[in-house]
Protein backbone atom coordinates (compact mmCIF):
# COMPACT_ATOMS: atom_id res chain seq x y z
CA UNK A 1 0.00 0.00 0.00
CA UNK A 2 1.00 3.36 -0.21
CA UNK A 3 2.00 5.55 2.87
CA UNK A 4 3.69 8.67 3.64
CA UNK A 5 6.46 7.88 5.70
CA UNK A 6 9.02 9.93 7.70
CA UNK A 7 12.20 8.54 9.28
CA UNK A 8 14.15 11.97 10.89
CA UNK A 9 12.61 15.02 12.43
CA UNK A 10 12.77 18.09 10.34
CA UNK A 11 10.79 20.37 7.64
CA UNK A 12 7.70 19.32 6.13
CA UNK A 13 9.89 17.50 3.10
CA UNK A 14 11.01 14.66 5.30
CA UNK A 15 7.67 13.26 4.51
CA UNK A 16 7.91 10.78 1.64
CA UNK A 17 5.73 9.15 -0.34
CA UNK A 18 6.61 5.12 -0.12
CA UNK A 19 5.32 1.53 -0.65
CA UNK A 20 5.24 -0.40 2.77
CA UNK A 21 3.18 -3.48 3.40
CA UNK A 22 -0.57 -3.60 4.47
CA UNK A 23 -1.70 -4.28 7.65
CA UNK A 24 -3.39 -7.51 8.87
CA UNK A 25 -6.30 -6.93 11.59
CA UNK A 26 -5.63 -8.86 15.04
CA UNK A 27 -8.35 -10.57 16.72
CA UNK A 28 -10.04 -7.67 18.25
CA UNK A 29 -8.84 -5.10 15.11
CA UNK A 30 -11.04 -3.82 12.09
CA UNK A 31 -8.98 -2.86 8.94
CA UNK A 32 -10.13 0.36 7.57
CA UNK A 33 -9.88 1.49 4.05
CA UNK A 34 -8.76 4.96 4.40
CA UNK A 35 -10.52 7.61 2.81
CA UNK A 36 -9.79 10.78 3.38
CA UNK A 37 -7.29 12.08 6.88
CA UNK A 38 -6.12 15.59 7.74
CA UNK A 39 -3.08 17.55 8.75
CA UNK A 40 -3.34 19.10 12.80
CA UNK A 41 -1.28 20.77 14.84
CA UNK A 42 -0.10 17.03 16.62
CA UNK A 43 0.80 16.12 13.04
CA UNK A 44 3.46 18.56 11.81
CA UNK A 45 4.75 19.28 15.90
CA UNK A 46 5.57 15.59 15.81
CA UNK A 47 7.22 16.12 12.63
CA UNK A 48 9.53 18.66 13.49
CA UNK A 49 9.71 17.56 17.37
CA UNK A 50 8.44 20.65 18.63
CA UNK A 51 8.45 21.07 21.75
CA UNK A 52 11.55 18.76 21.97
CA UNK A 53 9.67 17.17 24.64
CA UNK A 54 7.70 15.15 22.31
CA UNK A 55 11.07 13.23 21.62
CA UNK A 56 11.45 11.71 25.23
CA UNK A 57 8.11 9.79 24.21
CA UNK A 58 8.53 9.34 19.93
CA UNK A 59 11.71 8.67 19.97
CA UNK A 60 14.93 10.99 20.93
CA UNK A 61 17.21 10.77 17.78
CA UNK A 62 14.52 9.67 15.37
CA UNK A 63 11.18 9.10 15.54
CA UNK A 64 9.50 5.77 16.18
CA UNK A 65 6.50 5.87 14.22
CA UNK A 66 7.51 6.64 11.19
CA UNK A 67 3.70 7.44 9.66
CA UNK A 68 1.53 10.40 10.90
CA UNK A 69 -1.85 11.29 10.59
CA UNK A 70 -4.15 11.05 13.77
CA UNK A 71 -7.44 11.13 12.38
CA UNK A 72 -9.51 9.46 9.32
CA UNK A 73 -12.41 8.45 7.79
CA UNK A 74 -13.07 5.60 5.24
CA UNK A 75 -14.51 1.79 4.99
CA UNK A 76 -14.35 -1.15 7.06
CA UNK A 77 -12.70 -3.92 5.10
CA UNK A 78 -11.93 -6.72 7.48
CA UNK A 79 -12.34 -7.52 10.68
CA UNK A 80 -10.70 -9.97 13.11
CA UNK A 81 -12.30 -12.71 14.55
CA UNK A 82 -13.50 -12.05 17.68
CA UNK A 83 -14.76 -7.94 16.62
CA UNK A 84 -18.69 -7.13 16.89
CA UNK A 85 -19.09 -3.61 16.92
CA UNK A 86 -18.37 -3.05 13.27
CA UNK A 87 -18.94 -5.04 10.54
CA UNK A 88 -17.07 -4.99 6.84
CA UNK A 89 -18.65 -2.31 4.45
CA UNK A 90 -19.35 -0.22 7.85
CA UNK A 91 -18.28 3.39 6.79
CA UNK A 92 -16.53 5.34 9.96
CA UNK A 93 -14.68 8.14 11.43
CA UNK A 94 -12.51 8.72 14.47
CA UNK A 95 -8.80 9.15 15.86
CA UNK A 96 -6.38 7.13 16.14
CA UNK A 97 -5.12 8.83 19.20
CA UNK A 98 -1.46 8.07 19.84
CA UNK A 99 -0.87 5.10 17.52
CA UNK A 100 -1.33 7.37 14.79
CA UNK A 101 -0.37 5.97 11.40
CA UNK A 102 -3.37 7.97 9.24
CA UNK A 103 -1.09 9.13 6.05
CA UNK A 104 -1.82 5.62 4.30
CA UNK A 105 -3.85 3.24 2.32
CA UNK A 106 -5.41 0.92 4.91
CA UNK A 107 -4.96 1.38 9.14
CA UNK A 108 -5.73 -1.64 11.61
CA UNK A 109 -7.69 0.42 14.48
CA UNK A 110 -8.68 -1.43 17.85
CA UNK A 111 -13.00 -2.15 17.67
CA UNK A 112 -13.25 -0.26 21.13
CA UNK A 113 -11.18 2.66 20.07
CA UNK A 114 -12.40 6.62 19.24
CA UNK A 115 -14.19 5.11 16.67
CA UNK A 116 -17.91 5.74 15.15
CA UNK A 117 -20.05 5.11 11.96
CA UNK A 118 -19.72 8.38 9.75
CA UNK A 119 -22.54 10.96 9.66
CA UNK A 120 -24.77 9.95 6.75
CA UNK A 121 -24.56 13.81 5.88
CA UNK A 122 -20.87 14.15 5.65
CA UNK A 123 -18.77 13.54 3.03
CA UNK A 124 -15.53 10.86 3.61
CA UNK A 125 -13.32 14.51 4.05
CA UNK A 126 -15.47 16.43 6.21
CA UNK A 127 -15.71 13.34 8.41
CA UNK A 128 -12.11 12.74 8.68
CA UNK A 129 -11.87 16.43 10.28
CA UNK A 130 -14.28 16.15 13.06
CA UNK A 131 -12.19 14.12 15.24
CA UNK A 132 -9.40 16.32 15.81
CA UNK A 133 -11.05 19.48 16.77
CA UNK A 134 -14.17 18.29 17.97
CA UNK A 135 -12.94 15.65 20.41
CA UNK A 136 -10.37 18.21 21.83
CA UNK A 137 -12.96 21.09 22.25
CA UNK A 138 -15.47 18.55 23.47
CA UNK A 139 -13.06 16.96 26.60
CA UNK A 140 -12.29 20.65 28.04
CA UNK A 141 -15.72 21.73 27.29
CA UNK A 142 -17.18 18.82 29.43
CA UNK A 143 -14.16 19.22 31.75
CA UNK A 144 -15.21 22.62 32.16
CA UNK A 145 -18.60 22.08 32.64
CA UNK A 146 -19.83 25.07 30.73
CA UNK A 147 -23.41 24.90 30.95
CA UNK A 148 -25.97 27.61 29.55
CA UNK A 149 -26.27 31.17 30.48
CA UNK A 150 -22.49 31.04 31.09
CA UNK A 151 -20.30 33.59 29.15
CA UNK A 152 -17.37 31.75 26.88
CA UNK A 153 -14.13 33.92 25.55
CA UNK A 154 -12.78 31.39 22.81
CA UNK A 155 -9.41 32.63 21.15
CA UNK A 156 -8.39 30.63 17.73
CA UNK A 157 -11.87 30.67 17.21
CA UNK A 158 -11.34 29.72 13.39
CA UNK A 159 -9.17 27.56 13.82
CA UNK A 160 -10.02 23.19 14.05
CA UNK A 161 -10.10 23.31 18.02
CA UNK A 162 -11.78 26.72 17.99
CA UNK A 163 -14.18 26.43 15.53
CA UNK A 164 -15.38 23.44 17.07
CA UNK A 165 -15.28 24.89 20.51
CA UNK A 166 -17.76 27.52 19.22
CA UNK A 167 -20.46 25.48 18.06
CA UNK A 168 -20.08 22.82 21.42
CA UNK A 169 -20.47 26.22 23.89
CA UNK A 170 -23.37 27.36 22.01
CA UNK A 171 -24.85 24.02 21.68
CA UNK A 172 -24.60 23.95 25.67
CA UNK A 173 -26.20 26.39 25.79
CA UNK A 174 -23.02 29.11 26.69
CA UNK A 175 -23.43 33.09 25.28
CA UNK A 176 -20.31 32.52 23.03
CA UNK A 177 -17.75 35.36 22.23
CA UNK A 178 -15.10 34.78 19.55
CA UNK A 179 -11.34 36.06 18.99
CA UNK A 180 -9.84 36.03 15.64
CA UNK A 181 -8.29 38.20 12.35
CA UNK A 182 -10.80 40.53 10.39
CA UNK A 183 -10.86 37.86 7.37
CA UNK A 184 -12.54 35.15 9.81
CA UNK A 185 -14.85 37.15 11.60
CA UNK A 186 -18.34 35.95 9.39
CA UNK A 187 -16.94 32.56 9.38
CA UNK A 188 -16.84 32.55 13.23
CA UNK A 189 -20.46 34.23 13.32
CA UNK A 190 -21.82 31.82 11.00
CA UNK A 191 -20.44 28.85 13.88
CA UNK A 192 -23.27 30.66 15.75
CA UNK A 193 -21.03 33.11 17.63
CA UNK A 194 -22.66 36.20 19.68
CA UNK A 195 -19.95 38.40 19.67
CA UNK A 196 -16.75 38.54 17.55
CA UNK A 197 -13.47 40.45 18.75
CA UNK A 198 -11.05 41.06 16.15
CA UNK A 199 -7.73 41.06 17.49
CA UNK A 200 -6.21 43.27 15.47
CA UNK A 201 -8.22 46.03 16.27
CA UNK A 202 -9.20 45.19 19.64
CA UNK A 203 -7.66 43.92 22.87
CA UNK A 204 -9.64 41.26 24.43
CA UNK A 205 -8.54 42.15 27.80
CA UNK A 206 -9.41 46.01 27.70
CA UNK A 207 -12.96 46.34 26.71
CA UNK A 208 -14.24 45.76 30.16
CA UNK A 209 -15.63 42.45 29.41
CA UNK A 210 -15.40 39.34 32.17
CA UNK A 211 -16.22 35.72 31.31
CA UNK A 212 -17.01 32.05 32.91
CA UNK A 213 -14.78 30.49 30.87
CA UNK A 214 -11.70 31.21 28.45
CA UNK A 215 -10.63 28.94 25.84
CA UNK A 216 -7.52 29.81 24.16
CA UNK A 217 -7.39 27.27 22.04
CA UNK A 218 -3.77 28.79 20.16
CA UNK A 219 -2.17 29.66 23.41
CA UNK A 220 -1.63 33.50 22.00
CA UNK A 221 -3.53 35.26 24.95
CA UNK A 222 -1.56 36.80 27.66
CA UNK A 223 -1.55 34.67 30.71
CA UNK A 224 -2.27 37.48 33.24
CA UNK A 225 -4.85 38.96 30.99
CA UNK A 226 -6.80 35.95 30.96
CA UNK A 227 -6.94 35.78 34.78
CA UNK A 228 -7.72 39.32 35.04
CA UNK A 229 -11.20 39.00 32.25
CA UNK A 230 -12.40 35.70 34.10
CA UNK A 231 -14.74 35.88 36.43
CA UNK A 232 -14.39 34.83 40.70
CA UNK A 233 -14.51 30.80 40.62
CA UNK A 234 -13.65 31.20 36.32
CA UNK A 235 -12.14 28.91 34.05
CA UNK A 236 -8.86 29.51 31.67
CA UNK A 237 -8.64 26.12 29.07
CA UNK A 238 -5.02 26.09 27.81
CA UNK A 239 -5.85 23.30 25.00
CA UNK A 240 -1.78 24.06 23.75
CA UNK A 241 -0.01 24.62 26.88
CA UNK A 242 3.48 23.75 26.80
CA UNK A 243 4.96 22.55 30.20
CA UNK A 244 5.99 26.47 31.71
CA UNK A 245 2.05 26.76 30.75
CA UNK A 246 0.47 23.72 32.74
CA UNK A 247 3.26 24.50 36.01
CA UNK A 248 1.71 28.33 36.17
CA UNK A 249 -1.78 26.91 35.69
CA UNK A 250 -1.72 24.36 38.75
CA UNK A 251 0.11 27.12 40.68
CA UNK A 252 -2.74 29.04 39.73
CA UNK A 253 -5.38 26.53 40.17
CA UNK A 254 -3.76 25.77 43.86
CA UNK A 255 -3.51 29.27 45.24
CA UNK A 256 -6.38 31.21 43.77
CA UNK A 257 -10.08 30.72 43.24
CA UNK A 258 -9.94 30.89 39.33
CA UNK A 259 -8.92 27.61 38.07
CA UNK A 260 -6.47 26.11 34.94
CA UNK A 261 -6.82 23.33 33.01
CA UNK A 262 -4.34 22.04 30.60
CA UNK A 263 -3.28 18.49 29.80
CA UNK A 264 -3.47 15.39 27.54
CA UNK A 265 -6.56 14.92 26.07
CA UNK A 266 -8.76 11.52 26.28
CA UNK A 267 -10.85 10.78 23.22
CA UNK A 268 -13.20 7.78 23.36
CA UNK A 269 -15.59 6.29 21.33
CA UNK A 270 -18.94 7.63 23.24
CA UNK A 271 -17.09 11.46 22.23
CA UNK A 272 -17.05 10.35 18.40
CA UNK A 273 -20.71 9.06 18.83
CA UNK A 274 -21.76 12.29 20.24
CA UNK A 275 -19.75 14.20 17.92
CA UNK A 276 -21.81 12.32 15.19
CA UNK A 277 -25.46 12.74 16.75
CA UNK A 278 -24.35 16.48 16.36
CA UNK A 279 -23.39 16.36 12.98
CA UNK A 280 -26.43 14.57 11.77
CA UNK A 281 -28.83 16.75 13.46
CA UNK A 282 -28.00 19.72 11.94
CA UNK A 283 -26.08 21.35 15.20
CA UNK A 284 -22.25 20.99 14.45
CA UNK A 285 -20.66 21.35 10.70
CA UNK A 286 -16.66 20.60 9.60
CA UNK A 287 -15.32 23.66 8.05
CA UNK A 288 -12.21 22.83 6.25
CA UNK A 289 -10.07 25.23 4.47
CA UNK A 290 -8.15 23.51 2.03
CA UNK A 291 -8.04 19.64 0.58
CA UNK A 292 -4.50 18.16 -0.69
CA UNK A 293 -3.99 14.45 -2.29
CA UNK A 294 -2.60 12.56 -0.10
CA UNK A 295 0.73 12.87 -2.76
CA UNK A 296 1.08 16.43 -1.76
CA UNK A 297 1.22 16.29 1.86
CA UNK A 298 4.73 18.45 2.10
CA UNK A 299 2.46 21.49 0.56
CA UNK A 300 -0.27 20.47 3.19
CA UNK A 301 2.45 20.32 6.05
CA UNK A 302 3.70 23.83 4.44
CA UNK A 303 0.68 25.71 4.94
CA UNK A 304 -0.63 24.42 7.88
CA UNK A 305 2.80 24.82 9.84
CA UNK A 306 1.85 29.07 8.79
CA UNK A 307 -0.95 29.21 11.34
CA UNK A 308 -3.61 30.56 9.65
CA UNK A 309 -5.84 28.06 8.29
CA UNK A 310 -9.21 28.54 8.45
CA UNK A 311 -10.52 25.25 10.15
CA UNK A 312 -9.70 22.07 9.09
CA UNK A 313 -6.86 21.05 6.27
CA UNK A 314 -8.43 17.46 4.62
CA UNK A 315 -6.44 15.12 2.72
CA UNK A 316 -7.38 12.84 0.06
CA UNK A 317 -6.49 9.28 0.51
Amino acid sequence: MKAILYRAYGPPEVLQLEDVEKPTPGDNEILVKVRATAVNSGDWRLRKADPFGVRLFFGLMKPKLNILGGVLSGDVENIGKDVTRFKVGDQVFGSTDMRFGAYAEYKCLSETGALALKPINTTYLEAAVIPFGGATALYFIKKANIVGGQKVLINGASGAVGSAAVQLAKHFGATVTGICSTVNIDLVKSLGADKVIDYTTEDFAKNGETYDVIFDTVKKLPFADCLKSLNKNGVLILSAAGLSDMMKGWWVSMTNGKKVMTGVIVQTAKDIAFLKELVEAGKMSAVIDRIYPLAQIVDAHAYVEKGHKKGNVAIEV
